[in-house]
């Protein structure tokens, strides 16, 4: 019941009369490295928040403490 290896074929042929063989060559050369290109951004992020974590490790002081005891106020009207 989904996309079989003929309507694909089908699809295929469609989009080769309607835009020629060189144009989706481009477009799935540009595809490509727009995906290639994607990829390194995520992996040089990645790298540079384990940098960021590390760095914030290596800076911070030992934690403290703070006791205390939380309140709930209440509204006061203003009159």
């Amino acid at each position: 019941m989904g996309i079989g290896i003929w309507q694909l074929v089908i699809i295929l042929l469609i989009v080769l009369l309607l835009f020629g063989a060189k144009r989706v060559r481009n477009i799935g050369s540009d595809l490509g490295s727009a995906v290639k290109g994607f990829k390194s951004a995520v992996k040089d992020e990645e790298k540079t928040d384990d940098n960021d974590d590390s760095a914030k490790l290596e800076s911070s002081d030992e934690g403290q403490t703070i006791e205390g005891e939380a309140s709930k106020v209440k509204d006061q009207d203003k009159t």
